[in-house]
């Protein structure tokens, strides 16, 4: 499959200088940054000859006048605040180029996967599972403005909401940095996805008793942040042994209160998450997880209250799919590849609900992302458009 590598490169540097941010992009969901990326991408996708259009919640849809089966393809345009220029963006002008290219390919641009305002608010939109009543609940998370004002404000109030069409599309397809360092500490170029890890998220809440940290004892102490330590270290000590070979996890909040120098904490709350692709680990580790909580509230003076936020599901590529991108990665790029799991959500883990899916990755440099120092080679970017492009033509013509 024949794709123009050196005009795939051209139209990401393009992309670019929309809020050029040191060496990389500072273009938050709504920002004039991000509309002028977007009214551009749009004019792109024309240029190319996809009838192209914004719908209300901000998603893109380019769709292409060839005969179906037709796949859809695509990611985000946004940035997270002060971040990489290839997140998302790389997804985008893949698909764009693969219609380009000459397949039936429809380009799909999906609003706010950084989650400034909400939690994949335009792939969820485009999937059916996004209703009225949470948009208008939901605002900014950095500076609070209204969701419903923002679009307002960039003149897609009113619009109606594009949603996936019944039977038009085989197949979703999204390309994808690594952002992390299993590809590159391997010297390989290409990653073949075998499904998108779920974050289960848990709040912990421990009581204590706030007290002058001079005059009470030791032996009189109610200490929630002591407490908090050593459950932490309890969970850190268990959760290896349970574990699969992936699966991470991360206390990303503990607070204290009233959080003083000079007074014991009366309480403390933790913020812990784990992920992992099988939902068979997902579950021992929240058994691991309850097992902890009620030691600690055995030994402890504090008891510990264990609360679920979120359980989502992992989302599993589809097989099919899978086999026709590492055939194609085998044919381009032998024995420089290898399947393995995300651990960091994305869209096409919503797209899975309504049709098949897969993803490639191509390799972060030092597995930076999230900040703007993210960066992937010109080689290992065009290596990964050629895959893409061959597996886009295989999964149409199989």
């Amino acid at each position: 499959m024949k794709v123009d590598t050196d005009g795939f490169l051209a139209d990401l540097q393009a992309l670019r200088r929309f809020g050029a941010f040191r060496t990389g992009v500072h273009r938050p969901t709504f920002s004039p940054e991000d509309m002028e990326a977007r009214h551009w991408f749009v004019s792109r996708l024309r240029e190319e000859g996809l009838e192209a259009e914004i719908d209300g919640i901000g998603n893109i849809l380019g769709r292409s006048p060839k005969p179906g089966p037709h796949l859809l393809a695509g990611s985000h345009l946004e940035s997270q605040n002060e971040a990489g220029w290839l997140d998302g963006a790389l997804g985008c002008v893949a698909a764009l180029h693969l219609a380009r290219a000459g397949l039936p390919v429809d380009v799909a641009v999906f609003s706010d996967e950084e989650g400034h305002y909400g939690s994949f608010i335009g792939s969820r939109s485009f999937t059916g599972l996004l209703e009225e009543a949470e948009i208008d609940r939901l605002a900014n998370r950095y500076h609070g403005k209204p969701l419903r004002d923002a679009l307002r404000e960039v003149g897609l109030e009113g619009r109606p909401r594009l949603r996936a069409e019944p039977g038009r599309h085989k197949a979703f397809l999204e390309m994808h940095i690594e952002q992390g360092r299993q590809l590159e500490g391997q010297g390989l170029g290409i990653g073949v996805v075998t499904g998108i890890v779920a974050i289960w998220q848990w709040r912990i809440t421990i009581e204590g008793q706030q007290n002058h940290a001079g005059t009470t004892t030791m032996a009189e102490r109610r200490d929630a942040g002591l407490t908090a330590v050593r459950l932490l270290t309890m969970i850190d000590e268990e959760f290896p042994r349970h574990c699969g070979e992936r699966t991470v996890w991360t206390a990303g909040r503990i607070a204290l209160s009233p959080g003083a120098p000079s007074i014991i904490p009366g309480g403390a709350e933790i913020l812990f998450q784990y992920r992992d692709v099988d939902i068979e680990v997902l579950r021992r580790l929240e058994g691991v997880l309850r097992r902890c909580v009620a030691e600690s509230n055995r030994r402890e003076r504090c008891p510990a209250v264990l609360e679920a936020m979120s359980l989502s599901t992992p989302a599993v590529s589809d097989p099919a799919l899978q086999d026709a991108l590492a055939a194609a990665a085998e044919a381009i790029a032998p024995g420089r590849w290898q399947r393995m799991p995300s651990g960091a959500g994305h869209d096409a883990q919503y797209l899975a609900r309504v049709m098949p899916a897969a993803m490639l990755f191509v390799p972060s440099i030092n597995g930076i992302s999230h900040h703007w120092t993210e960066d992937t080679s010109e080689e290992d970017l065009a290596l990964g458009m050629r895959v893409l492009a061959e597996g886009a033509r295989r999964i149409i013509e199989g």
